[in-house]
């Protein structure tokens, strides 16, 4: 087969329309004209990476790169097409033929001119994520008897085991070893359960999401003459975000790459924070190991927040070990100096924030414009309920809604058939997770626990649910014998007088007796579920009584439910509440970062992995840099627990790597009354903090005084 020889156009013979040189800053410019080969672009946090990627696609073109040699991968549609729009108002003209697109959407593309290569067909189909858990459901169910002795676990979490293995090329008993130890003596079911699995796939001509990945990978490295095709085509690559590929992507990249070796790799390593994705953060930190020769450009002009919050995020992530040596340099002037609030607690945390959110409103900022960040969505419990009474709509975006999710409800269930053991919605969703129990089950089971808390009267009520679930137990299925005890006992234990119906002690005995084996045979991401359940527990220390607990539970349920509709409304005039996580790529004017104390940002279970800890500290440095004009950082010094006082908690490692000199502390001190003339700005003097929990008390900010 001729060898394709490209002839690259001179600079005296193609003339730019665009004056570069002039529309981009010096770092971007370097960027976007760079020569030919393999290019590093580390964009700092706002500093235009995205106006500098778009400029290096127009520059392309300019330069007569034709637009169907071009790849561009983004990690959503909406990215590439924003993108392709800018270079389109650019150039003046649509470049249609530009290859622009998704990891994922890019591979259904090859696939599609390719997949006889392959074993299927051209009109495959794509699997949902519902169909490809029932059809993992029916592998499992071909294993027949093996299957059941192995008391595998659901269908959704092996569907997560063989993703997760494909997506970081590793057999399904080697990842297991390496991330689920637990289940290695499963390893020889569930590599089997893979298999039986690709092979439907392939009879059925389907395709699931991992495929569009897998297969396209596969397909380069098993077909000589068609990789050879795509390499010979692409022969300028930009990747956008690259700090959040896998293994798959960047493997699909370095074959791509290959021969032209044209490849712009652009992200921030300081920005990359989903390791529970499956995002490989050693693909940027080693992109100069596989390319020697690449050219590293660092882009680090801020034009999003003041000097005195980037020296703050220049200091957080400073103590990172793995990282690239950059520094943040600010283009705006100078503003107010970012705010550090030691708090009571988290209900004083909640008490500052609801009325310096007030504050700043008076000072005209609109309340779209304020976002309140944290690491868990249970660190804003307190201040949802604050922000409500002082009447300060929000809306929360935390994906699906926070108490909905099956684990809280699960836990919760127990706690509600002991407040009320006729509650049948709280005892059927209790038995339909045993296994053996379906709908019809759960009916006649019902009905029969109703029958026995008739029978037992007013005694069994009093003594509790334990003596109706063991006399209904021959009614059981055989399969859920065993749980069925389990049950029982650990209700029995519930009631025992060391637990005390406390809500915390409560929760983690149901934890330990029952749910923890559960939530590991039943979901994907089963540690970040116990987590929140231990975050529950932990909210629950703060209530003396079961009862009391629901009703707080209950109320927030409703305060998220109500967000929800005000999102739906059109009113978007509200503060916005956000997981860390999912405010990554937004920008605010002013920025709370809450409860920032070890354990709870960083996480508990982070402090004892260096990786992990690393990854955290990066989560801090996003937080920071999502505020443009303010940044106010809060931790509480307590946690109270009923009977047993108040347990110290640590401020977080993060703030301690900030040098004291570049935040404003400011303390506050209760006062007889509400001081809400001052404005708090500078050094907070005259900022009255109401205490939303106690009528006519109040706080102040005493930037000298000691705290309470």
């Amino acid at each position: 087969m001729p060898r394709e020889y490209t002839l690259q156009p001179t600079a005296s013979a193609t003339e730019l329309r665009i004056d570069y040189a002039a529309e981009l800053n010096t770092q971007q410019y370097e960027a976007a004209t760079a020569p030919p080969g393999p290019s590093l672009v580390l964009a700092g946090a706002g500093s235009g990476k995205t106006r500098t990627l778009t400029y290096r696609v127009a520059y392309l073109l300019e330069r007569g790169v034709p637009p169907d040699r071009l790849l561009l991968l983004t990690f959503t549609n909406k990215a590439a097409r924003e993108m392709m729009q800018r270079v389109a108002d650019l150039l003046g003209a649509q470049q249609d033929q530009l290859w622009g697109g998704t990891f994922h959407s890019i591979g259904a593309r090859v696939l599609r001119s390719n997949a006889e290569a392959l074993g299927f067909r051209r009109d495959f189909t794509i699997l949902d994520r519902e169909d490809s858990h029932d059809l993992v459901k029916a592998c499992v169910g071909a294993l027949g008897e093996e299957g059941v002795s192995a008391r595998l676990p659901k269908p959704e979490v092996i569907a997560d085991v063989l993703s997760r293995s494909a997506n970081e090329r590793c057999a399904v008993p080697l990842w297991l070893e390496r991330h689920h130890s637990a289940w290695s003596e499963l390893a020889p079911q569930l590599a089997r359960v893979g298999e039986l699995y690709t092979e439907r796939k392939r009879a059925a001509n389907v395709m699931d999401f991992d495929d569009l990945l897998c297969l396209w990978l596969r397909l380069l490295e098993g077909d000589a003459e068609v990789l050879a095709r795509y390499q010979r085509r692409f022969q300028w690559i930009l990747v956008d975000e690259y700090q959040d590929t896998n293994q798959i992507q960047s493997d699909l990249i370095d074959l791509l790459a290959a021969q032209h070796r044209n490849v712009m790799a652009v992200g921030d390593d300081s920005q990359s924070i989903y390791s529970w994705r499956g995002a490989n953060f050693r693909n940027i930190l080693e992109f100069p190991k596989r390319y020697p020769d690449a050219r590293v450009f660092k882009i680090e002009v801020n034009y999003r927040s003041t000097p005195e919050i980037i020296a703050v995020a220049n200091a957080a992530i400073a103590s990172n070990t793995q990282q690239f040596a950059k520094q943040l340099t600010p283009a705006r002037r100078p503003g107010i100096k970012p705010v550090l609030v030691p708090c009571e607690d988290g209900h004083q945390q909640a008490a500052f924030i609801g009325q310096r959110v007030l504050e700043l409103a008076e000072e005209g900022v609109v309340l779209r414009e304020i976002a309140i960040l944290y690491r868990s969505h249970f660190h804003a419990l307190e201040l949802q309920l604050e922000l409500t009474r002082r009447g300060i709509p929000f809306v929360i975006t935390s994906g699906i809604r926070f108490f909905e999710q099956a684990h809280i409800k699960d836990v919760s269930a127990w706690l509600k058939l002991l407040a009320n053991p006729t509650d049948e919605l709280a005892f059927k969703r209790l038995v339909l997770l045993l296994p053996g129990v379906g709908p019809k089950a759960a009916d006649k089971l019902w009905t029969a626990f109703g029958t026995a808390l008739r029978e037992g009267a007013q005694e069994a009520v009093a003594a509790g649910v334990p003596p109706a679930l063991v006399s209904i137990r021959d009614r059981v299925p055989k399969k859920a014998a065993l749980d069925w005890a389990n049950l029982a006992t650990t209700f029995a234990q519930l009631l025992d007088p060391s637990v005390g119906g406390r809500p915390g002690r409560m929760i983690r005995l149901i934890v330990e007796a029952f749910y923890d084996d559960y939530a590991e045979q039943n979901f994907p991401n089963s540690g970040q579920r116990l987590e929140e359940l231990e975050q529950l527990a932990a909210y629950g220390d703060q209530f003396e009584t079961n009862a009391d607990f629901l009703t707080q539970l209950s109320l927030l349920n409703n305060l998220e439910a109500d967000a929800e509709q005000r999102t739906t409304s059109g009113d978007d005039d509200r503060v916005r509440l956000s997981t860390v996580h999912q405010a990554k790529g937004l920008e605010f004017a002013a920025v709370f970062v809450i409860m920032l104390g070890d354990g709870l940002f960083p996480s508990a279970r982070s402090l004892e992995d260096p990786d992990a800890c690393e990854e955290e500290r990066r989560l801090f440095y996003v937080a920071v840099t999502r505020a443009r004009d303010e940044l106010y950082l809060t931790y509480p010094l307590l946690r109270l627990t009923p009977g047993q006082g108040a347990s110290l908690i640590s401020k977080s490692r993060f703030l301690d790597e900030v040098p004291s000199g570049l935040l404003d502390e400011w303390t506050l001190r209760r006062s007889e009354s509400f001081y809400g003339s001052g404005n708090g700005r500078g050094n907070g003097r005259g900022a009255g903090i109401q205490d939303g929990a106690e009528s006519g008390s109040g706080f102040e900010v005493d930037p000298d005084g000691d705290p309470f």
